[in-house]
């Protein structure tokens, strides 16, 4: 009998759990809530906590950057903001997939969007279809399966493909995707996972203000329970590495009373 991908998502989730505490890794260390730090988004909205966690889980091993809404309405807005392809589910609460998927196309929007859904029936996958939807996909399914139709989407629209990895230089600075890591002179500084990807949320958009909220759902995600100091605290740590230990001539910039924008000299 089939599992459940809900099932099957809280064993993957709880394998990766038990991998991470026998690795014996730091508090810092990249779980299933960490995204890569490539630039291509994928938005998943989905309800259900444990999917979503699994679905994040491969995307970002693949190289994409996974963002998450567990609602209707969270998942319209961040829609909206720009993403490059959304997994959505239907039965969101709030606003259901469909009425997203209906705005989004009214609205000129044209990011890919693959429904990934319990419903099975035909009139279903023909509604999504005539909605503007660029893919179907049913539960239980194969998160491998939900990547490739992700890559495949992407090539065919033309997007370029992130999980390929750059390496982005800002003088002295260099920021290999690939590797992870974050060399001033060609050495590594040694950050921390959340300490690099926040780093490389900023460079992307270099001259550009990001705010501590935006900042909050690009690196820790939208199910966070924390608050905006947490991103205070970790630019203390980057200045701190960057600048402090290296030398490195102030490029991480306090945009007061909203957050921060990352300007080399």
């Amino acid at each position: 009998m089939k599992r459940s991908t809900r099932s099957m998502a809280r064993s993957a989730i709880s394998r990766l759990r038990e991998r991470e505490s026998l690795s014996h890794r730091g508090p810092d260390a990249v779980d299933a809530g960490t995204s890569a730090g490539m630039s291509t988004r994928v938005l998943i909205a989905e309800d259900d906590r444990a999917i979503r966690e699994l679905l994040v889980h491969h995307l970002e091993r693949e190289g994409y950057r996974a963002i998450e809404a567990a609602d209707g309405s969270t998942a319209l807005r961040m829609a909206r903001d720009g993403v490059d392809l959304l997994l959505l589910d239907v039965g969101l609460p709030g606003v259901d997939g469909f009425e997203i998927a209906r705005t989004l196309r009214r609205e000129g929007r044209t990011m890919p969007i693959v429904i990934v859904t319990a419903r099975s029936e035909e009139v279903d996958r023909v509604v999504a279809f005539e909605l503007g939807a660029d893919d179907y996909v049913t539960k239980p399914f194969s998160p491998r399966e939900v990547v490739a139709r992700v890559r495949a989407i992407l090539r065919r629209s033309g997007m370029k493909d992130d999980s390929l990895k750059t390496t982005r230089k800002f003088g002295r600075l260099e920021i290999d995707e690939a590797a992870r890591e974050a060399r001033i002179d060609g050495r590594d500084v040694g950050l921390k996972p959340r300490e690099y990807e926040l780093l490389v949320v900023l460079a992307a958009n270099a001259g550009v203000a990001l705010s501590r909220d935006t900042l909050l759902e690009r690196v820790w995600g939208y199910d966070f329970d924390g608050d905006e100091r947490t991103v205070d605290v970790h630019v203390r740590r980057l200045r701190m590495k960057l600048v402090e230990q290296h030398q490195l001539d102030a490029c991480l910039h306090t945009v007061h009373g909203f957050g921060y924008k990352f300007a080399p000299a």
